[in-house]
């Protein structure tokens, strides 16, 4: 067996991990938004996730700093009982690993939304706290992960992508030496 080293260029770019947490948590309050507070019922991103292919995941709101999108398998959103999951494959970007340390580090601990109201999806309240805004039916645009969120509640955590075992590495060493 010839152990001829083939001609081959190997990429390897370090995965920073993936990220995971809540956007949005179901009927918990927001901060004061300029005179009242916000909260999310149940189901309302549930229109929104039957097409989501263009929604992003962003850092802090800003377009530049790409993490990930749902039509690119890279973001994954799924409403549960306790509001809007998400899970982000981070890039191996500058951005993609600061923000993996900023969140292992407990400097980013949070997570927001970008969304638009359509006719009919919020409901307004007056109430012994002051007024509410109650969103019910969202157009969802994108999630971000922020230092500054808008609902006290969402949470941001970091996970570690899982290795392929030494065995399936060496297997493919192997063959590309062969």
């Amino acid at each position: 067996m010839s152990m001829e080293r083939r001609n081959c260029t190997e990429l390897r770019m370090e995965s920073p991990g993936k990220l995971v947490g809540y956007a949005a948590v179901f009927n918990a309050p927001s901060h004061d938004l300029g005179g009242f507070t916000e909260r999310v019922k149940p189901g309302a991103f549930a229109r929104s996730l039957k097409s989501p292919d263009s929604i992003r995941a962003l850092y802090d709101h800003d377009g530049k700093d790409v993490l990930g999108r749902v039509g690119a398998g890279t973001l994954r959103l799924a409403e549960d009982q306790r509001g809007l999951r998400f899970e982000i494959d981070l890039p191996p970007t500058t951005v993609g690993k600061d923000l993996g340390v900023l969140v292992e580090r407990g400097d980013v601990a949070g997570a927001s939304f970008a969304f638009r109201v359509p006719e009919n999806g919020d409901e307004w309240r007056s109430t012994d706290n002051g007024v509410e805004r109650y969103l019910h039916d969202v157009d969802l645009h994108e999630i971000t992960v922020t230092a500054n969120p808008a609902y006290p509640d969402t949470t941001v955590a970091k996970r570690r992508l899982n290795r392929k075992p030494r065995l399936l590495i060496a297997m493919k060493w192997l063959e590309s030496v062969t």
